[in-house]
């Protein structure tokens, strides 16, 4: 089964006067996850689309999606396909990979149907190409890592990038995720925005009964959406992307848009919050 919903982009102004639950109409993603079921969101967002593919020992096919208006989904797209999950397998151009938990797949444009089977819980994500490249497997021995952060700051975590022109040859999709610590809250403080891309955040690895306080909006007009596990946030290019955690967690982050330049961030000073 598949379902797809389109979500609109919003812009800064408009933002400000919404409640919590036209904050979270438009930007919280929720339900991703279900048994034997494809669930994509197609936004507005440099045409970012993401969703949810749980195959539940069974097969589900990607194919043809009328929104992205192509016979077949991947013709014009390359796409970032995560594991949370126990290993399942993605069979796509004639080759097929067993995604353990934590792997990420690259597939170009041009890869044709994507099958997923197994036990898997995929987070896919898909951004507009111009060029077919080459499949990739990344694991996170492959990925690149960053330290940051401290237990002073309670914002100790690990980074890892794995669609990234270091390991991946891209077009403009960048991904990876981010590993908070125990007895660390917060993961990315300072906050900061990049207008010239979008970016989309999954909270997954922390209990059901956990939390994180999702904070966005422009740096001195802040908002929040509260956030369980699996559950995506949707992140205009003018928004700040940050959030504290009532434990530790993780979240995969992934952007599109005019650069891969993972550094291209305006910095907020928390001073400067609002």
């Amino acid at each position: 089964m598949l379902t797809v919903e389109t979500r609109y982009a919003i812009d800064p102004e408009t933002a400000k006067g919404m409640d919590t639950a036209a904050l979270r109409k438009n930007f919280h993603a929720g339900a991703l996850f279900a048994e034997g079921e494809i669930r994509l969101i197609y936004t507005h967002y440099d045409r970012l689309i993401l969703g949810g593919v749980v195959p539940s020992g069974g097969e589900l096919v990607l194919d043809s999606v009328e929104a992205t208006g192509t016979a077949s989904f991947l013709d014009r797209r390359e796409m970032g396909i995560l594991n949370i999950g126990e290993t399942g397998k993605v069979s796509a151009g004639g080759e097929s990979w067993d995604v353990q938990k934590g792997e990420i797949l690259y597939l170009p444009m041009g890869s044709g149907p994507v099958s997923f089977s197994g036990p898997g819980r995929f987070y896919v994500t898909s951004a507009p190409a111009h060029r077919a490249t080459k499949p990739v497997l990344v694991t996170p021995e492959m990925a690149n890592r960053l330290e940051l952060g401290s237990q002073a700051g309670i914002n100790r975590r690990s980074l890892l990038q794995f669609i990234h022109p270091d390991i991946v040859d891209l077009n403009q999709l960048v991904m990876g995720y981010t590993i908070v610590h125990e007895g660390s809250a917060w993961n990315t403080m300072p906050a900061h925005t990049h207008d010239r891309r979008m970016e989309a955040y999954l909270y997954f690895d922390m209990d059901s009964e956990h939390r994180v306080f999702h904070m966005m909006g422009e740096g001195q007009e802040t908002r929040h959406l509260v956030m369980a596990a699996e559950e995506a946030v949707i992140s205009p290019p003018w928004s700040i992307h940050s959030g504290a955690g009532t434990s530790n967690y993780s979240f995969c982050w992934v952007m599109a848009g005019d650069n891969v330049d993972f550094t291209d961030m305006d910095m907020i000073a928390i001073g400067d919050m609002k």
